[in-house]
């Protein structure tokens, strides 16, 4: 799993980054909201990936902030029938607050509005995502959201990326990092967090 580039930002799209690291160009599919934040070309970048492996390609998907990627991992692992192109989309057209207050009020005609979503998408976000949304601590983008998290959130998002790749469904995950975090404290390691979980699903 790639889970973050750090180079030299090189061309830069609405929807699209090319980032130079060590040499080799990573072509990176990214949201509006995180266009915002880029750096100007030429500057240097870390930015959060998300890989989707398709029999035809290997495509990178990348963030500015952990909201944004657990977001969309959220949307393509926890509604049915929304793949990495329309979660991409919604991640476009919706900043994560709005979004987020958008299925707890069961706002279907804000989210019908966005390019690509129907009525029916719509309606499964709501009814898909709102449970989820409940459970998990996707990271909220302040005001100015920064590029780099504390700390701490890089920690938890590094744990929950983890045990993603290991098996984990992104809600089960987000709720054993953050019961191994409660256990442990907020200075645990990436890996201590992981073991505790693993420990704890054992």
């Amino acid at each position: 799993m790639i889970h973050f580039l750090r180079g030299k930002l090189i061309e830069s799209l609405p929807t699209q980054i090319t980032v130079d690291v060590g040499g080799v160009g990573y072509e990176v599919l990214i949201p509006l909201s995180s266009f915002d934040k880029l750096p100007a070309r030429g500057g240097d970048i870390t930015i959060l990936t998300h890989l989707s492996v398709r029999e035809d390609a290997h495509v990178l998907y990348g963030f500015m902030t952990a909201a944004e990627r657990d977001m969309f991992r959220l949307l393509i692992h926890a509604v049915s029938g929304i793949g990495p192109k329309t979660a991409l989309n919604i991640l476009s057209g919706i900043n994560i607050g709005p979004l987020r207050s958008a299925v707890a009020m069961g706002d279907v005609k804000a989210l019908s509005q966005i390019s690509g979503v129907g009525k029916k998408t719509a309606e499964r976000i709501v009814v898909e995502l709102r449970d989820n949304l409940s459970k998990t601590t996707a990271f909220e983008p302040g005001v100015g959201a920064r590029a780099a998290s504390s700390p701490e959130d890089e920690r938890f998002s590094d744990a929950v990326s983890a045990l993603t790749a290991l098996g984990f469904k992104q809600p089960d995950a987000h709720e054993s990092v953050r019961g191994a975090q409660a256990l442990l404290g907020k200075e645990a390691s990436v890996e201590q967090l992981v073991r505790a979980a693993l420990k704890k699903g054992a």
